[in-house]
């Protein structure tokens, strides 16, 4: 494949972005593009190398994760509701995944549509910011099904890629009255299930492009992602507690036109 140091930097830009609300599959294609990588190898390795970032959230939500197996008494999301409410919020966006695969991997993985992306999840994030309504829903616990439902429906905008999953879902929480941390929490724990599900089958699909040479190359990138994930989501939790998704939504807006008019070739 490629060098060591192109690995951790793709492992850099995954684990720091999966999680904020910037997309991370829009920066995976355009930092595969700066650094000259392309091919069925690399679009695979970024998606495989989302494991790390996964196991960093199960590794920092481990008691909710564990709570699941073993029910805890006034844990309301716990045992068999909390896996209900995953699985609600999961459905949606993998049942429209696998009807429109083909589609979202030939007609939007490109800069261009990324640019756009970055520019609609802008706007829904500064729409969601100026409604200043008090939210309903303070705790995980508190979560319902409709909730669960709504966010996973709001999910169904991340196969956009440029969205940002992290985005669509936690502006779903919002939108349907949870806090801004906690549709934050909800929308790492949430990202679990449909991740494994989409890595482990992109996995499963392409392992036989690659041989013993390019195990280092992979492993390097979920050992970085896996470091850059675990502090980009404590940081931004911390973050979460003092200030808004607004200087989100302006990166998001400063980048798109930036992808469009300053790579051209990109665009074209």
């Amino acid at each position: 494949m490629s060098s060591l140091a192109s690995a951790a930097v793709l492992g850099v830009v995954e684990g720091l972005t999966e999680f904020l609300p910037v997309s991370s599959t829009g920066h995976l294609i355009l930092t595969s593009s700066l650094l000259g990588l392309s091919g069925q190898k690399i679009d695979a390795f970024n998606v495989i190398i989302q494991l790390g970032a996964i196991l960093a959230v199960v590794v920092i939500y481990r008691d909710r994760f564990l709570g699941l197996i073993r029910p805890e008494e006034g844990r309301r999301f716990s045992g068999l509701y909390g896996i209900k409410l995953l699985i609600i919020t999961s459905l949606p966006a993998s049942a429209l995944g696998l009807i429109a695969n083909d589609f979202i991997e030939q007609a939007l993985f490109n800069p261009r549509t990324v640019a756009i992306a970055l520019a609609v999840g802008a706007l829904l994030i500064l729409f969601m910011e100026s409604r200043n309504k008090a939210p309903r829903v303070r705790s995980i616990d508190e979560m319902t099904p409709g909730l669960a439902l709504g966010v996973g429906l709001f999910q169904c905008l991340a196969l956009w890629p440029g969205f940002s999953r992290s985005a669509a879902t936690i502006m779903g929480g919002m939108f349907c009255g949870a806090g801004r941390t906690v549709a934050a929490e909800y929308s790492f724990i949430a990202a679990v299930p449909i991740m494994c599900a989409a890595t482990g089958y992109k996995l499963l699909s392409t392992w036989s492009l690659y041989t013993s040479d390019d195990l280092l190359f992979l492993a390097v990138g979920f050992v970085v992602s896996f470091l850059a994930a675990w502090a980009a989501v404590k940081t931004f939790i911390a973050l979460l507690q003092r200030f808004t998704l607004r200087p989100f939504a302006w990166y998001r807006l400063a980048l798109a036109p930036f992808v469009l008019f300053f790579w051209p070739a990109w665009a074209s």
